[in-house]
C-alpha cells in the first residue's frame, strides 16, 4: 500500500455492516474503517427481516453510518406487497439517506421478475417523491433496467449503480437517462476483471468507491470478510488504472458521495 496522507478521507457507499457476518463485531469494525481513513459507510438496505438491525446500528454511530429503504430484488416473492408496505411505512419514521438497494436481478432467479420490475418501478417513485438517490442492483439485467429508466426519466433520478461491470457505452447512455455514478469495489482488484479496463475511460467525477461488505473483498484479502477498512486497497487499484495519486482518487470520490447522498 502506497503511504497515504492521514488527512485523506474515504467514504464507503456500500457496506452491509448489519449483516449476521458481523455479528457482535460491527464496532471494531466501524473503527477499523476510520483508522482507514473511512469515515462514512452507506448502508443499503435489504427487507424486513435486517432494518431493525440497520437502524440500531446507524444510530450507534450517528454522523459515520449512514441508512437507506429499499427493497432488494432478491427479496421479492410472494409477499411481495407485504414487504413494499413494510418498507413505504418506514420512509417517515426514521432520516434515511437514499432508495436502495434496489433493482432487478436475473442471476439468482426470474421466478417474480414482473413483480421485480414493478416494486423496483415502485420505489423510483418514491425516491423522486422523497428527493432522494437510489443504489440500484443490476445483475444480468442492464437492458431492462435501462428501459424502466427511460420511461422514469420524467421523475429527474440521480443515484449509484452499484458493484457497476458494464461497458463504457452503457455508462454513457446512463448519462443521457438521469444523474448517475458507478460504484467500484472489490472487483476491479480482480486479475480478469474487465471494469479495470472500462474505468480508464470514466471519468473520476462519476466513481463512487464502495465495499458490499461483507461480500466481494478485494485482494490481498479475497476469500475473507470484505470491511469498510479494505476501500483504500480498492482506491490503490484505480489510482493506479488511471494513473492518478490516491489522494486525488480519495478527494473525487468523497466530494461525489457527499454530493450525491448530500451528506
Amino acid at each position: 500500500m502506497q503511504d497515504i496522507h492521514h488527512t485523506v478521507e474515504f467514504i464507503d457507499t456500500h457496506s452491509h455492516l448489519y449483516d449476521e457476518a458481523f455479528t457482535s463485531e460491527e464496532d471494531l469494525a466501524v473503527s477499523r474503517a476510520l483508522e482507514a481513513g473511512v469515515t462514512k459507510m452507506i448502508l443499503p438496505d435489504i427487507d424486513a427481516s435486517t432494518r431493525d438491525a440497520m437502524f440500531l446500528l446507524a444510530e450507534r454511530h450517528p454522523n459515520i453510518l449512514y441508512p437507506t429503504l429499499g427493497l432488494h430484488p432478491t427479496s421479492v416473492s410472494t409477499n411481495w406487497r407485504e414487504e413494499m408496505d413494510a418498507m413505504e411505512k418506514e420512509v417517515g419514521k426514521h432520516k434515511i439517506w437514499a432508495i436502495g438497494e434496489i433493482g432487478i436481478d436475473c442471476y439468482w432467479s426470474k421466478e417474480f421478475l414482473e413483480q421485480q420490475k414493478e416494486t423496483f418501478r415502485i420505489q423510483l417513485e418514491i425516491a423522486s417523491k422523497s428527493d432522494l438517490p437510489v443504489i440500484i442492483h443490476s445483475r444480468e439485467s442492464t437492458e431492462l433496467i435501462i428501459n424502466i429508466l427511460k420511461d422514469c426519466k420524467h421523475l429527474n433520478l440521480r443515484g449509484v449503480f452499484h458493484a457497476y461491470s458494464g461497458s463504457v457505452e452503457t455508462f454513457r447512455e446512463l448519462q443521457k437517462l438521469g444523474d448517475w455514478y458507478i460504484g467500484i469495489g472489490g472487483v476491479l482488484t480482480y486479475k480478469k476483471a474487465s471494469i479495470a479496463e472500462t474505468v480508464k475511460d470514466i471519468p473520476l467525477e462519476r466513481i463512487l468507491l464502495e465495499t458490499d461488505s461483507p461480500y466481494l473483498t478485494p485482494v490481498p484479502h479475497r476469500g475473507k470478510r470484505n470491511e469498510s477498512s479494505y476501500i483504500p486497497h480498492i482506491a490503490e487499484k484505480l489510482a493506479i488504472q488511471k494513473d492518478i495519486g490516491i489522494e486525488k482518487v480519495a478527494d473525487t470520490t468523497t466530494q461525489n458521495a457527499q454530493r450525491l447522498f448530500r451528506l
